[in-house]
């Protein structure tokens, strides 16, 4: 399983943008995925999951402002960040929980 992730981008504070996480395979479901951030010198943190159900999580620090969601059909996930600050800048990556797998990572920058 291949999961390419896009979306990122520079923006300002206050600003939103949408990431994007595709997966590939056959067998490969969105269910079941999460999102996480990293930055230099950082682990990489959790911010947000969806579950099969569809229910949703985040940290506390993107509670209200971000927003997951998927599409089963084209197989891909959504982080919809609004209110960026620029702490949320970082390198975001998506995971599968169901085959333990991680995209490429894509650089949000938050200007402020």
């Amino acid at each position: 399983v291949q999961l390419q992730a896009s979306g990122g981008g520079v923006v300002q504070a206050g600003g939103s943008l949408k990431l994007s996480c595709t997966g590939s395979g056959n067998i490969f479901s969105v269910n079941a995925m999460s999102w996480y951030r990293q930055t230099p010198g950082k682990q990489r943190e959790f911010i947000a999951a969806i579950t099969e159900s569809g229910d949703t999580a985040f940290v506390d620090s993107v509670k209200g402002r971000f927003t997951v969601s998927v599409d089963s059909r084209k197989k891909t996930v959504y982080l919809q960040m609004n209110n960026l600050k620029p702490e949320d800048t970082a390198v975001y990556y998506c995971h599968s929980r169901q085959f333990n797998s991680w995209g490429q990572g894509t650089q949000v920058t938050v200007s402020s």
